[in-house]
């Protein structure tokens, strides 16, 4: 049994439906908000059991992990930008994490698998980033924050106690379930199955610029990467970057929108914007030669399957 925390959120979701087409039964955990797309509602109650967490809860968390006899841990929390104190965000944060470390350990709990994010990257001046490049110890959001510390902060757990942690270093993630519209490829793809113009409003420095690059990873492909790396029965590293591997430009980006929606009003600046860096991709040589990991979704694949399943389910 894999226990998914934070498996009712957007990553979450499809990592379970990954793990179920990969023979595996699912736990995964709600703190608030419960969802039951159409691709996993049938198998709750069935192969995907549901429980309520509280990850600062170390009883609550090891209840669940002895009641369902969990082998593998994949945590994916990441509390909402901004909404928790400075004090909570560190409770949550990092308590959590202690909680979850703790809880495999007394349970021997075969695999812990973190989901670490492209942010860790933030100080480096160019790509393609590598899972060994040094990384500054200066962080300039909370993301790259809780990351570094999740990752520092598992590989000397590991190495204190003898359990298997990895961090999966996710780029952009977006496809369906996305809501919060932060990253660019939902941006369009709503604004495009919606018929209206996309909106930049709260957007940092309007309208992005045409040749600025991204690393677009459609849902599917992460949640099949983190699957992979989970499962191995050895891993060479401990670090694993899951992505699309390849850069993008934003014109790229609004040229594939606009061949499933030609009428898409998708607005860019001409050029390279300030914050532009080189090559500001993640190399997944290593998944692939460690795991076979490989995107099954090229970027023109990956919008078109998100505008239609947007059209059938309006947000």
């Amino acid at each position: 049994m894999i226990l998914i925390i934070g498996g009712m959120g957007f990553i979450g979701l499809h990592t379970a439906r990954r793990f179920l087409d990969g023979g595996e039964n699912v736990v995964i955990t709600q703190f608030q908000t419960r969802r039951e797309p159409d691709f996993i509602k049938d198998e709750i109650g069935k192969r995907v059991i549901v429980e309520r967490l509280d990850v600062t809860s170390a009883h609550e968390l090891m209840d669940i992990v002895r009641k369902h006899k969990v082998t593998g841990i994949v945590d994916l929390v990441a509390p909402a930008l901004g909404a928790l104190s400075p004090g909570e965000d560190f409770r949550v944060n990092m308590l959590g994490l202690i909680n979850v470390l703790e809880a495999a350990r007394m349970f021997d709990v075969r695999r812990v698998t973190l989901g670490s994010s492209i942010g860790v990257y933030s100080g480096l001046r160019e790509g393609p980033f590598k899972e060994d490049a040094p990384l500054p110890m200066t962080s300039g959001n909370p993301t790259e924050t809780w990351k570094k510390a999740w990752e520092i902060t598992g590989l000397h757990y590991a190495d204190r106690s003898g359990l298997d942690v990895i961090s999966a270093r996710l780029s952009g993630i977006y496809g369906p379930l996305y809501h919060t519209l932060a990253n660019l490829p939902s941006r369009f793809c709503h604004a495009a199955a919606k018929g209206v113009a996309a909106d930049y409003s709260g957007a940092r420095g309007g309208a992005p610029f045409a040749e600025d690059v991204g690393d677009f990873c459609y849902v599917k492909d992460c949640a099949a990467g983190i699957y992979l790396v989970h499962t191995a029965e050895r891993l060479a590293h401990r670090i694993y970057n899951i992505a699309a591997g390849e850069g993008k430009t934003n014109q790229q980006l609004a040229d594939a929108v606009k061949t499933v929606v030609p009428t898409a009003e998708l607005a860019l600046q001409p050029g390279q914007g300030p914050r532009s860096r080189p090559n500001p991709w993640l190399d997944t040589t290593r998944g692939r030669e460690d795991v076979g990991y490989m995107p099954a979704f090229t970027l023109e694949q990956a919008v078109a399957d998100y505008i239609l399943w947007l059209r059938d389910h309006p947000v």
